[in-house]
C-alpha cells in the first residue's frame, strides 16, 4: 500500500472506520427513501390533500435544519464518533416511536417521530460526511466522499423496495375517493389496519440501528479532525461564510436537495396519473410508479460510480455543471411529455443527480480544516430545501390541471428545473474560478 492512497494517509489505514461510517450512509438513505412514498400513503390513510401529506417532508427535513448547528457544536466539543453515536441514538428513538404513534392514531404524532428521527440523521450527516473527508489525503477527499455516498442510494433502494412491497402493496386497495365515502367507524378501522402495516418496517430498522450503535460504540475510531474542542461559534460562522465558494455552495445545496426530494417524492403522483390514464386502478398505478422510482435509484447508483471514476479525469466542478445541464434537458422532457416517455425522462433525471450532493459538499468544504465541522452543519441545514420546496410543488399538483387541461403534475416540475439551473451555475462558476 502506498503511503497515501484513497483510504490511507501517512501509512495509516482507515479501511475499517471507513466501512462502518459508510454503512451509516446506507442507513440514512433507507430512512430518506422509505419516507418519500409515505406522502401519498399518509394522504390516503388520513384522507388528506397532497399538500397536507407533504407535512411528512416538512417534519422530516425540518429536523435536519433545526439540529445541524447543535450537532456541529456537539461534535466540536466531543468528537466525530460521539456525533455518530448521538445520531444513531436519535434515529433509533424516532423510528421506535412509530409504535406509540400508531396507538394514539394522530397524524401529528407521526410527524413528531419523523422529526426526532431526522434530528438523528442531521447528527449523522453532520458527522459522517466531514469524517470521511479526513480518512485519507486531501487530494482524494472529494472522490472518497463520492465513494462513500455511493452506498447511500443502496440504502435508498432497500427503503424503496420495502415501501413498495411491505407498505404500498399491503395497504387496503380502496382509492382516495372511496375512502372519502366511508363512515367514521369504518374509516377508523381501516386507518388502524393500514397504520399497523406502515409502522412495521420502522420498528425493524429501529432495532437495526440499535445494533449498529453498539458496534460503533465498541470499535476504536480515528480522532482525525478532533484536535480542537474550542467553540467560537459566531467567529467561525463569519469566517466560513466570508468564503464565496462555501456561501454559494450552501445555496446550491439547498436547491439541489429540493430538486432531489421533489423528483423522488412526486414520481409517485406523476406515474400514477400516467398509468391510471392507461387504465390501471389507483393502487396498481402507485405500486408501478414506485417500481419506476426504484429504477431511478438504480440508475442513480450506477451513475454515481461512473461519476466517481470520471473524477480521475475531469475536475469535480466541471462534471457538476455537465450533469446539471443534462438534468435540465431531461426535466424539460418530464414537463412536456404526458405519457410514459415523461416517466422515462424522470428516471433519467436521477442519473444526472447522482454526483451533485457529495460534489457540492466536497467543493464547499475544501480547505476549511477544523472549521469543516461548522461548515458541514451549514450544508446540512441546506437540506431544508427538501422541506420548503416539495410543498410548493404539491400546491401546484393539487390544482389538478393548469392552463386549461394541462396536467398540473407535469407543470409542477418547472421547480426542479429551476433548481438545476442554480446547481449548474454553481458548478460553472467554481470551475471558472479553479482554472
Amino acid at each position: 500500500m502506498s503511503k497515501n492512497s484513497l483510504l490511507s494517509k501517512d501509512g495509516v489505514s482507515y479501511l475499517i472506520p471507513f466501512i462502518l461510517v459508510t454503512f451509516c450512509f446506507a442507513l440514512w438513505g433507507f430512512a430518506n427513501d422509505i419516507t418519500n412514498p409515505m406522502v401519498k400513503a399518509f394522504s390516503k390513510i388520513f384522507r388528506m390533500s397532497v399538500t397536507d401529506g407533504t407535512l411528512v417532508q416538512v417534519a422530516f427535513y425540518g429536523g435536519y435544519f433545526c439540529m445541524a448547528f447543535p450537532a456541529a457544536i456537539f461534535i466540536r466539543k466531543y468528537s466525530y464518533k460521539a456525533g455518530v453515536l448521538m445520531g444513531l441514538g436519535l434515529y433509533a428513538t424516532g423510528a421506535l416511536l412509530f409504535f406509540p404513534a400508531k396507538g394514539i392514531g394522530v397524524y401529528g404524532c407521526f410527524l413528531l417521530a419523523y422529526f426526532i428521527m431526522t434530528c438523528g440523521l442531521s447528527f449523522l450527516e453532520t458527522s459522517c460526511n466531514p469524517y470521511i473527508l479526513t480518512m485519507g489525503s486531501e487530494e482524494t477527499a472529494t472522490r472518497r466522499l463520492n465513494m462513500a455516498q455511493c452506498f447511500n442510494p443502496c440504502g435508498s433502494i432497500i427503503g424503496m423496495f420495502v415501501a413498495m412491497n411491505f407498505i404500498q402493496a399491503k395497504l387496503n386497495p380502496l382509492s382516495s375517493d372511496e375512502r372519502a365515502l366511508l363512515g367514521e367507524d369504518e374509516f377508523n378501522a381501516l386507518k388502524d389496519a393500514d397504520l399497523s402495516i406502515l409502522i412495521s418496517p420502522y420498528l425493524i430498522i429501529g432495532l437495526v440501528i440499535v445494533a449498529m450503535f453498539l458496534v460503533i460504540f465498541f470499535t476504536k475510531m480515528p480522532k482525525n479532525g478532533d484536535q480542537s474542542h474550542d467553540i467560537h461559534f459566531l467567529a467561525t460562522l463569519k469566517r466560513i461564510f466570508s468564503l464565496k465558494y462555501y456561501r454559494e455552495g450552501v445555496i446550491a445545496q439547498f436547491f439541489y436537495v429540493g430538486a432531489q426530494i421533489m423528483c423522488w417524492t412526486f414520481i409517485i403522483q406523476y406515474g400514477t396519473r400516467v398509468f391510471m390514464a392507461e387504465g390501471m386502478d389507483e393502487r396498481s398505478a402507485e405500486v408501478l410508479s414506485q417500481r419506476f422510482n426504484i429504477y431511478a435509484m438504480l440508475f442513480f447508483i450506477c451513475s454515481r460510480f461512473i461519476a466517481t471514476y470520471l473524477m480521475k479525469y475531469l475536475k469535480p466542478a466541471k462534471l457538476l455543471a455537465i450533469f446539471a445541464v443534462l438534468a435540465m434537458v431531461f426535466t424539460t422532457g418530464v414537463i412536456l411529455f404526458q405519457g410514459r416517455l415523461g416517466v422515462y425522462c424522470l428516471v433519467c433525471v436521477s442519473g444526472c443527480m447522482s454526483l451533485m450532493f457529495p460534489t457540492i459538499y466536497g467543493i464547499a468544504l475544501d480547505g476549511l480544516g477544523d472549521d469543516a465541522k461548522f461548515g458541514a452543519a451549514g450544508l446540512i441545514m441546506a437540506i431544508l430545501g427538501g422541506s420548503v420546496l416539495p410543498p410548493l410543488q404539491a400546491m401546484i399538483i393539487d390544482q389538478g390541471t393548469v392552463f386549461g387541461s394541462y396536467p398540473a403534475v407535469n407543470a409542477s416540475f418547472i421547480l426542479p428545473f429551476i433548481c438545476f439551473v442554480v446547481v449548474c451555475a454553481y458548478g460553472y462558476r467554481m470551475h471558472r474560478n479553479m482554472i
